[in-house]
């Protein structure tokens, strides 16, 4: 059976929807209107879709060290992700109503805990629905499976290691994936602090969307990332956002390109202006 590790096209979801092995996970949430999401799904989801939760099953509690949307203890989504259905032979889509931001999310913890075998549904549900494909209604229970999951401790970089790693000898590139209001400093919707991490360098995530929110060809995303890394050409960077969920899009985004997959820097702006002694830079970096 074929493996879909990054991107997946509604056609390609329909013709397997009803395969043995395959599952659908739902991811739309509102930040603004926390309970919309899992609302929307009862409303209307493709076929057989789980709803996970962007707050309580695809981020861990808030701390006042952490950033907005802290991982996971590993035990609680690894029955997170049994609960939902998902074995290591489960071939797992994820969706939103958000360009891949949120579902992006979803595919990077599974990946996180050793599963590739996962994809983002191009265009979400709204690609889905824009050639009359069935949805239903009301909630959907599955038969949990036992998802055994192995941490990828490099996956990942930390407040103290960013700190460290931003020094003017070293290699290491951050590649932020907010707006580039957000970026410069000019607004501020979520966090108390404007600004960026110094060193950081700006790619919003859409940018690796085409003008109808489509992803963009593998040689597209590979020219856009040659030109964000011309001067940063090693391994060693990471990508963050306000919170740690658009950066998923970003690792989502180097990995369909081809090229080295970036660690995630989970706490993002949100944690790094937890301490006030940290720098922040204006501008556009």
């Amino acid at each position: 059976m074929a493996e879909f590790a990054t991107v997946i096209d509604a056609a390609t979801l329909a013709a397997n929807l009803a395969a043995p092995g395959w599952l659908v996970i739902d991811c739309r949430f509102d930040l603004k209107d926390p309970a919309a999401g899992r609302a929307a799904w009862l409303d209307a989801h493709i076929p057989g879709a789980m709803y996970a939760d962007l707050d309580s099953d695809l981020a861990g509690p808030v701390t006042s060290h952490s950033g907005r949307h802290p991982l996971p203890a590993v035990d609680a989504l690894i029955a997170t992700f049994s609960g939902l259905g998902i074995d290591g032979r489960t071939q797992v889509v994820a969706y939103d109503d958000a360009s891949g931001a949120i579902a992006a999310r979803a595919w990077w913890l599974l990946r996180w805990l050793g599963h590739t075998r996962a994809a983002v549904l191009d265009g979400g549900f709204a690609a889905w629905r824009s050639d009359e494909r069935p949805v239903e209604a009301g909630a959907v229970t599955v038969a949990p499976r036992r998802f055994r999951g192995s941490v990828r401790a490099d996956a990942v970089i930390s407040t103290p290691e960013v700190l460290c790693a931003l020094r003017p000898e070293s290699d290491f590139q951050l590649v932020d994936a907010r707006d580039p209001a957000r970026f410069r400093g000019e607004t501020e919707p979520l966090d108390a602090v404007a600004g960026h991490i110094p060193g950081a360098v700006n790619l919003p995530f859409a940018a690796s969307l085409d003008a109808k929110g489509r992803w963009r060809r593998r040689e597209e995303l590979a020219q856009l990332w040659a030109e964000v890394r011309q001067n940063s050409r090693s391994g060693n960077w990471a990508v963050m956002c306000g919170s740690g969920v658009t950066a998923c899009h970003l690792a989502l985004s180097a990995v369909a390109a081809g090229i080295a997959e970036p660690r995630l820097y989970v706490g993002s702006w949100s944690e790094w202006i937890r301490d006030p002694a940290r720098p922040v830079a204006t501008g556009p970096g």
